[in-house]
């Protein structure tokens, strides 16, 4: 990959590849920068911050797909019951602690963690038609189904908004398959169906991505790390198409296959970060 370095069309059509694809991920279920962070480190001059300088890019560069993910599934959002709306704010707070946590505590403290969280919401998303069953609803719910705020106890709306806290903290810090905690979260929730569970997804996702990508944004203006603007700016031409086209596509998918996809998803994603894990 040397000659990725020195800017060869290789690079950059390889890297808007990768973009296309991680917001076309992003937009179904999450772990897009899997494929762009690699990309990005093996193109971006040689310099011991560039892991840093890739970390950053690829945030900012991804960030535009996820509102074009958000906007796109608009329709879905359509008689949301007014409780789900609360859950932006935890989102917002948890992202900026988590951002603050990231510029004190080393990336390296979740490492160990991060494949087991991912691990677990993807079990938790795949079992959670059954956990319904259980508790007497016996299927997955539509729409027209999403529980209303009259009827959503107090304390179940509390406990949703802290871990909506937790998973922020924990997208601002890492955020490594955020996309799949938030699923298997909301799917608990009564939301609706996998489509309506995804269209809230993609705006928490954006607005806990969004505080990261302000912070990176900021501190590369005032000097105190670098963002390839170059590279950050193809990506999210890229992703933005990826992320427009599979949310086309993804809302006429069944939800049953739709949530078979996230599954497989989500479960590729937890081996990944094991590989990962068992390699270094």
């Amino acid at each position: 990959m040397s000659s990725f370095q020195e800017g060869s069309p290789a690079g950059w059509a390889l890297l808007a590849i990768s973009a296309l694809l991680a917001g076309a991920v992003n937009a179904i279920a999450g772990g897009g920068t899997i494929l762009t962070f690699p990309v990005l480190a093996a193109i971006l001059p040689a310099d011991p911050a560039r892991l840093v300088t890739a970390n950053a890019t690829s945030t900012i560069g991804l960030w535009p797909a996820a509102a074009v993910a958000a906007w796109s599934y608009r329709d879905d959002r359509a008689g949301l019951p007014s409780w789900a709306r609360w859950l932006a704010l935890p989102s917002v707070v948890g992202a900026a602690i988590g951002t603050g946590l990231l510029l004190w505590l080393p990336p390296s403290w979740f490492d160990g963690l991060v494949p087991w969280l991912i691990l677990l919401a993807a079990v938790l998303f795949a079992v959670q038609p059954r956990i319904a069953a259980w508790a007497g609803s016996g299927r997955e719910t539509t729409p027209g189904d999403a529980t209303p705020a009259a009827e959503m106890p107090a304390g179940r709306i509390a406990m949703a908004c802290g871990l909506q806290l937790l998973v922020g903290i924990y997208g601002g810090y890492f955020g490594a398959g955020i996309g799949i905690l938030m699923l298997a979260e909301l799917a608990m929730l009564s939301l609706g169906d996998i489509h309506r569970v995804n269209a809230v997804k993609n705006v928490l996702g954006m607005l806990v991505n969004g505080v990261a990508t302000a912070v990176f944004a900021i501190g590369s203006l005032a000097g105190s790390h670098e963002v390839s603007w170059p590279h950050a700016l193809v990506m999210a031409a890229a992703a933005m198409a990826g992320s427009h086209w599979a949310s086309f596509l993804a809302r006429r998918v069944p939800p049953a296959a739709m949530r078979r996809i996230v599954s497989i998803i989500g479960f590729g994603l937890a081996a990944y970060y094991f590989w990962r894990q068992w390699r270094s």
